[in-house]
C-alpha cells in the first residue's frame, strides 16, 4: 500500500472505527484485509495509540487468525517500509531465521556457506531474547562489526560480498518496531499469529527468493512440545508461500545446547574453528547441513539431497565459506585478520575455570533454558533493553548428551568477571545437567521437514 493510499484509509477510518475493528476481533470475528490494512497503516503515520496495539493484540491472542488474514496482516506490515529489490543478480536470493536457541550459532556459519554456494544471503537478525542468544549480539562482539548499515549500503554489500548481516532498518517494515514494543510489555509475544508476522514481515521486505525456517522445540526453545512447533512451522510455511515466498520448516532440538559454547565471543570463537576445519561440533554440523541443503534446493541451486550436501562438504573443507566469513567481517568494519588471529581480536574474559560434576557418570539430560541463564547472569545478555552486554563472559567446552564426566573431565569451562559470578554460574550448571550410570539416547537433532 503506498502511503497515499495508507493516509487515505485512515481518513476513510476516521480514528474511532479503530475502536470498532478491535471489537469486532475481541468477538471472535474476522477481519477484512482492508481492515488489516488500514490499522497497520495507523500505526505506521502515529494515528493508531499504543493501547489500541495492545487490545487488538490481545483480541488476537485469544481469538486467532484465519490463514487470509495471518497473511493480510503480515503483508500489510511488510507493506509499512520498503520491499529491497535484487535486479542483475546471478544467483537466488536467500535466508535462513531460527526462533531461538542456546549455542545456535548457525547464521554465523550458514550465511558465508550460502553465499560460497552461490546465493546472495541478506540476513536481518536479532539480539538475544529471554535466555536465547542473539546473532546481532554476537557478531558485534567482533571489534568494528558495524550492524547498522543505511539500507544502500547493505545492499552494496550483499552484491559484491554475497553476505551481510544487520539490524532491522528503520526502513523495513517499521510497523512491526512499534507492534513488537507493545507486545513484549503486554505478555502477547507467544501469539502465533503475531509471531508468524513480525518474521515473515522482515523476510518479506528483504525481497527473497527463498527462506528456510529453523523452529526450535524443547527446554531451551520457546516452544517446549513438538505439536505446537509444528503448529508454528506449518503457519510459517503456509503464510510465507500465501504470501509468494518459497519456504521450508526444520523442526530442530533444543533439549541440548547446539554448540560447545555459548557466549557471544565465544561463539564467534567457534564459528571460525568450524569454517577453518578446526572442530565442528556434531550436532551443528548436522543442524548447518540440514538447513543448508533446504536453503539450496529452494534456490534452484542442486537437484536433490545429495547434490546439495555434496556442494556443502566441497564448500566447507576448500576454506569456501571460510573466505566468504571473512569478507563480511572486513565489509562490515571488522578486522581483515579475523579468522587467523582470532585470539587477538575477541575479548577474553578474567577469571575462567572449568566446573566439574559432582557426582562422575553420563550426561543424560540438561536444562538448557537454564544453561542461557547462566549466560544472562555473567553478562552475556541482557535482562532489560538497555542492559551491557560482555561479549568475553559465557560457557566454552560444554558437555555432550553421552558424554562421561568425573573430577578430570568438567560440564564446561566458565568465563566470567570475577570469582562470584563464576560460583553461581557452576552452581546453575551443576543443577541443569543430568549424570546417571548408563550410557542415555540422544534426542533425534530433526524432528520433521515442512514444506
Amino acid at each position: 500500500m503506498s502511503h497515499l493510499a495508507a493516509r487515505e484509509t485512515i481518513s476513510l477510518m476516521g480514528g474511532f472505527l479503530y475502536q470498532e475493528l478491535i471489537q469486532k476481533k475481541r468477538d471472535g470475528l474476522a477481519l477484512t484485509e482492508d481492515e488489516i490494512q488500514g490499522f497497520v497503516a495507523g500505526i505506521t503515520a502515529g494515528a493508531v495509540s499504543d493501547a489500541q496495539i495492545a487490545a487488538l493484540a490481545m483480541a488476537i491472542w485469544f481469538q486467532d487468525m484465519d490463514l487470509v488474514e495471518k497473511t493480510a496482516l503480515t503483508l500489510a506490515m511488510r507493506d509499512s517500509g520498503r520491499v529491497l529489490q535484487w535486479e542483475g543478480l546471478d544467483g537466488p536470493v536467500l535466508d535462513k531465521h531460527s526462533t531461538g536457541g542456546v549455542g545456535d550459532l548457525v547464521s554465523l556459519i550458514l550465511g558465508p556457506l550460502m553465499a560460497a554456494c552461490g546465493a546472495y544471503v541478506p540476513m536481518i537478525s536479532g539480539r538475544g531474547l529471554g535466555h536465547t542468544g542473539g546473532t546481532l549480539d554476537k557478531l558485534e562482539s567482533i571489534p568494528g562489526f558495524a550492524t547498522s548499515l543505511e539500507v544502500s549500503k547493505f545492499q552494496s554489500l550483499v552484491r559484491t560480498t554475497g553476505i551481510a548481516i544487520v539490524g532491522q532498518s528503520d526502513q523495513l517494515a517499521p510497523a512491526d518496531r512499534r507492534i513488537y514494543a507493545v507486545r513484549d510489555v503486554t505478555a502477547t509475544v507467544a501469539s502465533v499469529p503475531l509471531i508468524v508476522a513480525s518474521i515473515l514481515c522482515k523476510k518479506l521486505a528483504e525481497g527473497l527468493d527463498g527462506l528456510v525456517m529453523d523452529v526450535k522445540v524443547g527446554s531451551g526453545a520457546f516452544m517446549r512440545d513438538i505439536p505446537d512447533a509444528q503448529n508454528l512451522a506449518r503457519t510459517l510455511t503456509r503464510v510465507s508461500s500465501e504470501a509468494g515466498l518459497p519456504c521450508s520448516s526444520l523442526i530442530t532440538d533444543m533439549n541440548l545446547p547446539l554448540a560447545w559454547s555459548a557466549g557471544n565471543a565465544l561463539e564467534v570463537g567457534e564459528a571460525i574453528d568450524f569454517l577453518s576445519g578446526r572442530a565442528r561440533h556434531p550436532r551443528l554440523n548436522e543442524a548447518v547441513r540440514a538447513l543448508g541443503i533446504q536453503m539450496i534446493l529452494l534456490g534452484g541451486l542442486a537437484d536433490d539431497d545429495r547434490q546439495a550436501s555434496d556442494m556443502i562438504t566441497d564448500r566447507l573443507d576448500s576454506g569456501r565459506a571460510a573466505e566468504f566469513f571473512a569478507r563480511m567481517v572486513a565489509g562490515q568494519g571488522g578486522p581483515a585478520d579475523l579468522l587467523e588471529k582470532p585470539g587477538r581480536h575477541l575479548k577474553r574474559a578474567d577469571y575462567c575455570r572449568p566446573v566439574f560434576p559432582q557426582v562422575e557418570g553420563f550426561v543424560t539430560a540438561m536444562d538448557t533454558r537454564s544453561v542461557g541463564l547462566a549466560v544472562i547472569e555473567l553478562g552475556g545478555g541482557r535482562n532489560n533493553v538497555e542492559d551491557h552486554i560482555d561479549p568475553s563472559v559465557g560457557l566454552g567446552g560444554l558437555c555432550m548428551a553421552t558424554q562421561k564426566v568425573d573430577s578430570e573431565t568438567p560440564l564446561a569451562v566458565i568465563h566470567a568477571a570475577n570469582e562470584t559470578d563464576w560460583s553461581r554460574a557452576a552452581a546453575r550448571i551443576r543443577s541443569a545437567v543430568t549424570i546417571a550410570d548408563q550410557v542415555p539416547g540422544v534426542p533425534p537433532l530433526v524432528y520433521e521437514c515442512v514444506k
